[in-house]
């Protein structure tokens, strides 16, 4: 789950930094593009199993800002619900990044595989 929630969302990296398979590319250094830039490395960094607890809460709060401010926008109305606002791939990302921050990348990551090197080091 881990690897193919990092990459598909590094792809909304990809398309927001380089404009692939998108007719909208944001203003380099714009919030949108900055979003791309942490889209991008956290997805990869999460895909890996590298960091993965830091990227993952860092990846949360990005999509916690992202519905707040682009889909939400503070509507108390109808556009409160995720469903109207089109907001419900955001919220649905945010709490994923969140049960992989808090429970951490697994064993079949780049994490556990330098905590394991580092365990057998200290051994020896």
């Amino acid at each position: 789950m881990r690897v193919v929630l990092g990459l598909l969302w590094s792809f909304h990296g990809v398309q927001k930094i380089f404009g692939v398979l998108t007719d909208h590319q944001p203003e380099t250094l714009s919030q949108v593009w900055i979003g791309g830039v942490i889209e991008l490395v956290a997805g990869l960094l999460i895909a890996v199993g590298l960091f993965t607890r830091w990227a993952a809460f860092i990846a949360s709060g990005t999509m916690a800002v992202a519905y707040i401010q682009f889909h939400w926008k503070l509507d108390f109305g109808d556009g409160f619900f995720p469903a109207v606002n089109k907001g419900e791939l955001a919220v649905v990302y945010c709490f994923v990044f969140l049960v992989v921050a808090a429970f951490g990348p697994g064993r079949f990551s780049l994490d556990a595989a330098l905590r394991g090197q580092k365990a057998r080091v200290a051994a020896s």
